[in-house]
């Protein structure tokens, strides 16, 4: 090794002194332990997106349990990160900063999420309770069934700003749309931008003005294609909405699509990415509706819904987004009453 002079000692950096970082744990409470919130979860872990993951559930073995399993997998975690995982208590949301609502039952074979009214609606009121007796000031984002429905229920009832309160709304439609385009045009998905409005639930409605494939609007792809102006677009909207169903009626329950697109948001949340996407909201004006929340074109950022996009609908559109708006008026007028 090569000795150093007296006037080079002064010079030489010190690697070994100690620095004090401060860095920011991402956390994440999810509320409900079940298929949805468990794989919201695994979504989190796989994806390296969250660095705290607590889980809570009025089955505290149950929780406990999925957290145990979970905790499991993380050395096996695809993005190659660790994450602590673990059941607790309403108090850890005073430090956390997402909410994920994930409780409620499954929807059984032949119900509308509609028809799932009564039940949530009592387990929100459960979950309120506890989240009155914490300071959470994050961002809660909801699936739980009937999703646009539970969600504003919560945010009026907790008084939270819109902006910080909201739920995956048509996510899940809009995914499935993105498969059925894909199969029906050989595009791949990534290369579609396409996406559903209203309810998440039977009066939802795709936006075909709106669907573009790479540059070129699907309306124009038809007019040039033959193959694709034969395409049914009543039958590809009948595919989207059977999708749910047939998942039910298969399998007893939805899980992997719904988590990915809680993740995706959760991921747009943590690192600010303006990511435009169909949540439900609540409207004060926007598309010309007041006193309800449903799914529309949003940007997800740092802040949670940034902006709600208002862009120019066809009149059939516009009328399928007023019934959609009218019925879920209706059951949140109902909510409050209760």
């Amino acid at each position: 090794m090569r000795e150093l002079s007296p006037a080079q000692v002064g010079t030489v950096p010190c690697f070994h002194k100690e620095v004090s970082v401060m860095f920011k744990t991402r956390k994440v409470v999810i509320v409900g332990a079940g298929h949805v919130g468990s794989h919201v979860a695994l979504a989190l872990i796989q994806s390296g997106e969250a660095d705290d993951i607590v889980l809570i559930d009025i089955l505290k073995e149950k929780a406990a349990a999925q957290a145990l399993d979970l905790d499991d997998c993380v050395s096996g975690a695809l993005c190659g990160h660790d994450a602590k995982i673990r059941a607790g208590e309403y108090s850890e949301l005073n430090d956390a900063d997402i909410l994920v609502m994930a409780f409620g039952r499954s929807r059984r074979p032949g119900e509308t999420r509609l028809d799932m009214f009564d039940d949530s609606i009592k387990m929100a009121n459960e979950v309120i309770s506890h989240l009155k007796q914490v300071d959470f000031k994050g961002i809660m984002i909801s699936i739980s069934n009937p999703a646009d429905i539970i969600c504003e229920h919560i945010r009026r009832q907790m008084q939270w700003d819109s902006h910080r309160c909201f739920c995956t709304g048509t996510s899940l439609e809009s995914y499935r749309l993105l498969r059925v385009l894909s199969a029906a045009t050989g595009y791949s998905r990534k290369s579609i931008q396409a996406f559903c409005m209203g309810e998440h639930g039977n009066s939802s409605f795709v936006v075909w003005s709106r669907i573009r494939i790479g540059s070129k609007s699907f309306a124009q792809l038809r007019s040039e294609r033959p193959e694709l102006a034969a395409l049914s677009l009543d039958d590809l909207q009948l595919q989207v909405k059977r999708a749910g169903d047939i998942e039910v009626d298969g399998k007893g329950c939805t899980e992997f699509g719904i988590a990915n697109a809680a993740c995706m948001l959760i991921t747009a949340i943590f690192h600010d990415q303006k990511l435009i996407w169909p949540c439900s909201t609540a409207l004060n004006g926007e598309y010309g509706q007041k006193n309800v929340a449903a799914g529309v074109p949003c940007v997800i950022g740092k802040n949670g819904i940034e902006e709600i996009l208002e862009l120019k609908l066809t009149e059939e559109e516009e009328a399928k987004f007023a019934v959609s708006c009218d019925i879920l008026r209706g059951f949140l007028d109902r909510a409050g009453s209760l």
